[in-house]
């Protein structure tokens, strides 16, 4: 049996696990605005006079203000100068007020008139001259709202700005997304002690939306729990499996904690792996440890895929993105999003730099057999990757019991 998986009971490791966020706190006022200092100098850099900042994960980066992006355009204008101005309906001025960290004026549209004339006026009496960047999450309705209602701005992709800064973690945020990932490596842990034959893949979904909340999360950010052929469909199946004698599982998942995701994903046997199990698993992992030994100060995104796909050609897998083989990038840039760039994938060139995070995932799929993917983060540090996780060291022991 591997070790680690099976012999326990739901209630038994919800009762053993304990709230982990003690000691751990989110971001600062100060630190806000730091970055909107960041973001205005690039403005300034690039000739740009503001960004507008949509509501969503952009808006909550920059400001502290957490509101969901919907229907209607409530966001953010940040000028080069320095100038914040919120934009929202009327009616949610109050509510706005009430999630505002950072104090600034609010421009208001009652439900008749056109937020994009609104923006056009609030332009106008800021004189802004030159392009304006808008947020790159923002919805086509709304930037197309925008272009027609101002046809004498130049809009710009504001990606040079969001990304540019949200891609280099400060240390709290290093020290958010270990602690969310610590508390996801516990739950990925207490979720294989549960298994059993005849439990649903349903059953250990709501386990761990369940251990996430113990140990001090909101609940799980997201959960795919796959057994069988099932795992080797990356992102799941519509339907539920059940769990047999010596099935293949695969677990990923994830939390936020203040905002901050994690994101890991365990393959394992219950019961005894087949020798072709072993011998993938065992590329899988090969391919994860090439792809960090790679991820260096200075080398491109591209380049650590590159030498995943590379380690597992050598395995007889692939080539590139055929099956049996690597069907999709090796990791990506992970945050206030759980996808969010750069990406290590073929084409992305951005240098790596210190302090940007990333997940490292090259899952190996057999087709009509199963799926191994092993997934932890790193980040850049000042002599090269650093772990926020340790790997899966074997097929028998996917947690290292017999290491600690």
């Amino acid at each position: 049996m591997t070790i680690g998986v099976g012999g326990s009971s739901a209630s038994e490791q919800l009762a053993a696990l304990s709230n982990m966020t003690n000691g751990i706190s989110g971001i600062s006022k100060s630190e806000y605005q730091q970055r909107q200092q960041r973001a205005c100098q690039l403005m300034q850099q690039q000739g740009i006079s503001a960004i507008y900042l949509n509501a969503g994960t952009n808006l909550y980066y920059f400001t502290g203000l957490k509101w969901s992006a919907s229907e209607r355009m409530v966001g953010a204008l940040l000028c080069a100068d320095g100038q914040l101005h919120y934009i929202a309906p009327y009616f949610e001025q109050d509510s706005l007020n009430d999630f505002m960290l950072i104090e600034a004026p609010f421009r208001g549209w009652h439900e008749h008139q056109s937020p994009y004339q609104l923006f056009q006026s609030l332009c106008a009496s800021l004189k802004l001259a030159g392009s304006i960047a808008v947020d790159p999450s923002a919805a086509f309705f709304l930037v197309d709202g925008l272009i027609k209602a101002n046809p004498q701005i130049q809009f710009v992709n504001g990606d040079v700005i969001t990304q540019t800064c949200r891609a280099i973690k400060s240390a709290t945020e290093i020290a958010l997304l270990q602690r969310a990932k610590d508390m996801t490596m516990e739950v990925q842990k207490a979720a294989a002690k549960i298994l059993r034959p005849g439990i649903s893949t349903s059953e250990v979904t709501e386990f761990i939306n369940q251990a996430h909340q113990k140990v001090g999360a909101s609940g799980s950010s997201f959960c795919i729990v796959l057994f069988g052929l099932a795992s080797s469909f990356p992102h799941g199946v519509k339907e539920p499996q059940i769990l047999q004698e010596n099935d293949w599982v695969l677990i990923d998942t994830g939390c936020l904690l203040h905002g901050y995701n994690s994101d890991i994903t365990r393959s394992y046997a219950f019961g005894e792996a087949s020798q072709q199990q072993r011998q993938a698993w065992q590329s899988e992992h090969n391919a994860q440890q090439a792809a960090f030994a790679a991820a260096q100060i200075g080398a491109s995104c591209a380049s650590v895929d590159a030498a995943a796909r590379q380690s597992l050609e050598a395995d007889g897998y692939g080539p590139e993105y055929a099956l049996p083989g690597l069907p999709h990038r090796t990791g990506h840039g992970c945050g206030l999003d759980i996808h969010e760039g750069p990406y290590l994938v073929a084409g992305d060139n951005t240098p790596l730099a210190l302090g940007m995070v990333f997940s490292n995932e090259p899952m190996l799929v057999l087709p009509e057999h199963f799926g191994v993917r092993l997934e932890d983060h790193f980040y850049i540090g000042e002599e090269g990757p650093v772990w926020f996780t340790q790997p899966s060291p074997s097929v028998d022991d996917p947690f290292g019991y017999q290491l600690s």
